[in-house]
């Protein structure tokens, strides 16, 4: 058996040298891993068109999206529609997050929230897309108080479409 070892050996490496380049081609070209999704946190997506994307977010009790960013969008707002959320933004601490209270972002923010209470929670998010067509007529300002109580009504409205069946 220890004379034909070697042999055995050499066998096992002359093959594993002639698979090697087309195991490292297939490597090359196979997509990269999907990040798995955070357990008990459901996104549906209301609206998804070149220059903007709405997505109604379910958020099981005691669940946590993972600090994630945003980078093909220009902006996008994060408002909670239901239940009792702790959100965290960059390397703020994380704040209780008001039913209503609309949260801007700019591209590529690190943001994470969880759902703290005892019942299901809901979030709206609204993301204005790059698109070069549209970009020249979007400014990205900071909103005062009154414009601020705008886009928390305008989510809460797009909120209560989202959650009725529609008649398309």
């Amino acid at each position: 058996m220890f004379k034909s070892w070697p042999r055995n050996w050499f066998a096992v490496f002359a093959l594993a040298a002639l698979s090697l380049p087309a195991f490292a081609q297939q490597a090359a070209t196979s997509p990269a891993p999907r990040r798995q999704p955070d357990e008990g946190v459901a996104p549906n997506v209301l609206m998804n068109r070149d220059e903007v994307r709405v997505l109604r977010v379910e958020i099981q009790p005691g669940a946590t999206r993972r600090t994630h960013t945003h980078d093909d969008v220009q902006f996008h707002l994060w408002v909670p529609v239901s239940g009792t959320l702790k959100f965290t933004m960059g390397s703020d601490a994380p704040v209780d997050a008001a039913v209503g209270q609309a949260f801007f972002m700019k591209r590529g923010t690190p943001h994470s929230f969880t759902n703290t209470g005892s019942t299901v929670a809901v979030v709206m998010e609204v993301f204005i897309k790059d698109n070069p067509a549209h970009a020249a007529s979007i400014k990205v300002e900071p909103a005062g108080g009154a414009e601020r109580d705008t886009m928390a009504k305008l989510a809460l409205a797009l909120a209560q479409l989202g959650s009725k069946p529609t008649s398309q």
